[in-house]
């Protein structure tokens, strides 16, 4: 009889301990800070965007960016469509901290400028990353 209680008491002991642990975060991280630049192999002008926060965006289990082909090409067709630049090749970047993304987009801007060849110019702010349809 003192066993069974003593096994009774360890098994409610033990479910309460897997009942109340923290569960696996999912592996689909969603809301990832994205910024792009364009450039272009005819011309000095490179664009960049503002780094934005989609809520909708993916990481996946080998942490990149699920559907960046999507987004890039987001940025090429506003891009051709709204400010007349053809021939764009468009580079995605993000990172779920924004801190991180905003050094690295730092750096960028410095290397370009540093030939003082190329010009930088911003992508108008009413350009927006959406959720890419599949």
């Amino acid at each position: 009889m003192r066993y069974t209680k003593i096994i009774c008491f360890l098994f409610a002991a033990a479910f309460a301990v897997s009942a109340f642990s923290k569960q696996p975060k999912d592996k689909n991280k969603y809301g990832v800070y994205l910024a792009g630049v364009s450039a272009s192999f005819a011309d000095s002008l490179v664009f960049f965007t503002d780094i934005q926060f989609v809520d909708s965006a993916a990481v996946d289990e080998k942490d990149m960016l699920v559907g960046r082909a999507s987004y890039s090409y987001q940025l090429k067709d506003y891009l051709e469509q709204k400010q007349g630049e053809q021939n764009r090749t468009c580079f995605m970047f993000f990172n779920r901290k924004k801190a991180k993304l905003e050094k690295e987009m730092k750096k960028l801007k410095e290397k370009y400028q540093k030939g003082g060849t190329l010009v930088i110019r911003d992508v108008d702010s009413s350009f927006k990353f959406e959720k890419p349809e599949y």
